[in-house]
């Protein structure tokens, strides 16, 4: 389950700012016609800091689950800073019919390591489904230290890590120390073929919500032992993965889906529309990999 292509799924919205349900199974339907090998919704890229409340968050849950029908897994985000929080809403998931749960360290309230030990087993113990750990210190403000993901090892609902630290030391001792207990997934697109080549599981993507087929096809051909091929794909993905994150996610990849005919809305505030001139760049990097307007 947690491997190759896990798009970090986006939640669209009516131009009011409500929960554009119809969209949302178009957006599953697209994935499953690409061939996505997974889906994470309500993480950072689906906007889980302003969703309405448990109620929203489980309504989207459902709809990816529904309109997924088994066909692939949904591995959705339900981490909060608050462990009691984030326990209350792993042990939700299996009524939901989720796969799997991600979760995020614990933002703003900074705690140590032993904290975050004590938080993520705490989620693992309550879990009834695999547990991704989800390690993005730029957004918290905390990094999960490479001993801590070995020490939570043990724990036998802790199934993988999403790495995005940015750091390919960091993932590399986490590698090193844990093996094959726990999957690493790469959690930034732009060290996809890096962190694929230190052992990486597969990544869970933005870029995937607008270019599936080659993330993919960049997976596969590092995984067959078609270096070149790879790295070809990872130097053409490139722009695009910079671009995408020009603004704050998912700012850029909401304007990109727009662009693209796929009519996911504004994002919800704080985070508003994309700034002109960022917006042009990234419109450049879509038409560099082939990406132009179309309708859907």
């Amino acid at each position: 389950m947690f491997h190759g292509l896990l798009v970090a799924l986006v939640t669209p919205f009516h131009p009011n700012g409500d929960l554009d349900e119809a969209k949302l199974r178009g957006l599953v339907r697209f994935h499953l016609d690409a061939g996505t090998d997974g889906l994470v919704p309500c993480g950072t890229t689906g906007e889980s800091a302003a969703l309405r409340g448990w109620e929203e968050r489980a309504r989207i849950i459902r709809i990816v689950v529904e309109e997924a029908a088994g066909r692939l897994p949904v591995i959705p985000g339900v981490g909060t800073n608050s462990t009691e929080e984030t326990v209350g809403n792993v042990r939700r998931l299996g009524e939901l019919g989720a796969d799997g749960a991600l979760v995020v360290t614990p933002y703003y309230n900074k705690p140590t390591q032993a904290g975050l030990e004590a938080h993520f087993r705490a989620a693992a113990e309550a879990s009834p489904v695999p547990i991704v750990l989800y390690n993005v210190p730029g957004r918290t403000g905390v990094n999960l230290l490479p001993a801590t993901v070995a020490a939570l090892a043990d724990e036998p609902r802790i199934a993988a890590v999403k790495e995005a630290s940015g750091d390919l030391v960091q993932a590399s001792w986490i590698r090193r120390l844990c093996g094959e207990r726990v999957a690493l997934l790469c959690g930034d697109d732009a060290l996809t073929y890096p962190m694929l080549c230190l052992g990486a599981a597969g990544v869970i993507s933005v870029v995937g919500n607008v270019a599936p087929k080659p993330m993919r096809a960049l997976i596969a051909a590092q995984r067959a032992g078609r270096a070149e091929e790879a790295r070809r794909l990872h130097l053409e993905l490139l722009p695009l993965a910079e671009a995408l994150f020009l603004e704050s996610n998912p700012i850029p990849v909401k304007e990109a889906m727009n662009r693209l005919g796929f009519a996911v809305g504004p994002p919800r505030l704080p985070l508003v529309p994309m700034r002109p001139e960022s917006a042009r760049r990234l419109h450049e990097a879509l038409a560099g990999c082939g990406l132009e307007p179309a309708r859907r």
